[in-house]
């Protein structure tokens, strides 16, 4: 696979003071999380971190939730329960990023006459 072609899966969740993000492991897996919660969350998250956007989306810069923003929106900042929140409400979103474009070695490294 050429460099930076790579699939990311995420949860957004639109909350009332932001927006979450949670990068999952593949819109296949937080589906059978949904279907059976015998699956360990280590299974269907790709990292155990909650992302918030300031309202700008989706696609924007993420920024770390801090525990008062959780505890404001989810009514607890235990990362695990509002990570289950935003698997149970947020919406599914799967983005392919495209091979990185342009010249890979821009020097030559050491192939150019001094």
């Amino acid at each position: 696979m050429p460099r930076g072609n790579a699939s990311q899966s995420k949860v957004h969740y639109q909350g009332k003071e932001d927006d979450f993000v949670i990068l999952v492991d593949d819109i296949e897996s937080v589906q059978k999380w949904k279907d059976d919660r015998s699956i360990p969350l280590a299974q269907v998250v790709s990292g155990f971190k909650i992302f918030i956007t300031h309202k700008h989306g989706a696609q924007n810069a993420h920024d770390s939730a801090s525990k008062s923003t959780l505890e404001n929106e989810f009514g607890t900042s235990n990362e695990d329960e509002c990570m289950i929140k935003i698997l149970e409400k947020g919406d599914l979103q799967a983005t392919e990023t495209g091979e990185r474009q342009g010249p890979k070695n821009d020097s030559n490294g050491p192939r150019v006459a001094h």
